[in-house]
């Protein structure tokens, strides 16, 4: 892994001139200074690359300047921090308002907002919208300590469970997928509907920061987003499934698979007598994701193999037409989201891009900083104060380049419940 730190020191000495006559119309005066600047630095335990590296270095200088210091036995091994995570984190307690949407094709997704903000904070509060990884949702830990950092900072957050997951109904033979956007653009222009005089700014994890990466790519320029936040993105999807199948890996590709095997057989009669392509039988018993998505996810989106829908859904080949400000968090030994699989070039190009490498970290990991083994992950802080410096020097976007009668559309089918 490339490690990088910068810190020079500039001195500035501006040229000497001659002293012209004092006339009653014209006095100049002149002296001389030095100036020391001091380039913002980063300890060299991190790799910190990305063409917005020196536009944000300095707002992250309390996180960067000190060493990553993984929690001693427990980050030793990649798969260890990782598991250890996923099961004994902390899951804070907090109280959810669930918003179901109804999108244009007949689809359902769940926000659950955190209860009674509504009522609590001003109309012009930063909204954070979370998108967790594949079968995430509002449940879990790692969402659940982003929530209550956000909340505590006084923004107003709100988790997008995607269709099934986080307990979303399913509403129509259709599920979620990597190289879909539709409902993510609607959830974007729907929460940017409810609260006009606010900021909009977006957090990713895993598959969930694949699509939020590539959400960013193809709204470009008119992307209503603030900023975003992508966290353990596979990027590659082509390269990640290559690694899902190797050694210990074959662990997580089974629990993914049986996660969504279950969501599957909730609603199993929606894809009774479906037509074409499709393998019902394959999806409802994958062993793999590969195979689930051999049987359903790539018929349902039009691909005509696995490698093609996985080729055409990666985020990598987005990073070169964001035009939001993004960060980008990995961990070099994550054994999902591949370090080889980081387009480091295209980040390093684009202007609005910056990306963060930790030595350590598993996949969802990070169990480091001062809150660790239990508390939040090492991430946490440096995102809040990545989007607290946005917020302070933003103004609100304007436009949206969503069809605008989707929040009239999707508000017809909207309910509420306490979660």
């Amino acid at each position: 892994m490339a490690k990088l730190s910068l810190g020079s020191t500039l001195s500035i000495s501006p040229s000497r001139h001659t002293r012209p006559p004092v006339t009653s119309r014209h006095v100049t005066a002149t002296t001389t200074t030095t100036t020391k600047i001091t380039m913002p630095i980063h300890h060299p335990s991190l790799e910190v690359i990305g063409g917005a590296r020196d536009r944000f270095l300095q707002a992250l200088h309390t996180n960067l300047c000190l060493p990553y210091n993984p929690f001693p036995l427990i980050a030793w091994n990649r798969h260890v921090e990782t598991i250890f995570a996923a099961f004994f984190r902390s899951v804070p307690q907090v109280r959810l308002r669930r918003e179901c949407l109804r999108v244009k094709d007949g689809g359902s997704v769940a926000l659950d907002w955190v209860s009674g903000d509504h009522r609590r904070l001003p109309p012009d509060s930063p909204v954070l919208i979370l998108l967790p990884g594949l079968t995430g949702g509002s449940q879990d830990s790692y969402v659940r300590h982003m929530l209550t950092k956000a909340k505590s900072k006084g923004w107003r957050v709100v988790v997008f469970n995607s269709r099934g997951c986080g307990d979303s109904p399913v509403t129509n033979p259709q599920f979620y997928s990597a190289s879909f956007l539709g409902d993510t653009c609607e959830v974007v222009e729907h929460v940017g509907a409810r609260y006009p005089e606010a900021n909009l700014y977006a957090v990713g994890w895993s598959l969930g920061a694949n699509i939020l990466v590539r959400y960013l790519g193809q709204e470009s320029h008119t992307c209503p987003l603030s900023g975003a936040v992508s966290l353990c993105n596979p990027f590659n999807l082509v390269i990640a499934d290559e690694d899902f199948h190797k050694g210990f890996n074959n662990v997580y590709d089974r629990a993914l698979s049986r996660a969504l095997c279950k969501i599957f057989q909730k609603h199993a009669l929606l894809f009774e007598d479906m037509e074409g392509e499709f393998n019902i039988p394959l999806a409802a018993n994958a062993k793999s994701v590969r195979d689930f998505d051999e049987g359903l996810t790539r018929v349902s989106f039009g691909f005509k193999s696995v490698d093609e829908y996985y080729s055409n859904s990666s985020s990598s080949d987005s990073i070169k037409h964001v035009q939001r400000p993004l960060l980008c968090i990995q961990a070099a030994n994550d054994p999902i989201a591949p370090s080889r699989a980081i387009p480091r070039e295209d980040i390093k190009e684009n202007p609005n891009c910056m990306l963060i490498v930790t030595p350590k970290g598993g996949h969802l990991g990070w169990v480091a900083g001062a809150e660790a083994p239990l508390g939040a992950p090492w991430t946490d802080s440096v995102v809040m104060n990545f989007l607290e410096h946005l917020e302070r020097g933003a103004s609100k976007t304007a436009g949206f380049s969503c069809d605008s009668e989707a929040v009239q559309h999707s508000s017809e089918g909207l309910y509420h419940m306490d979660v």
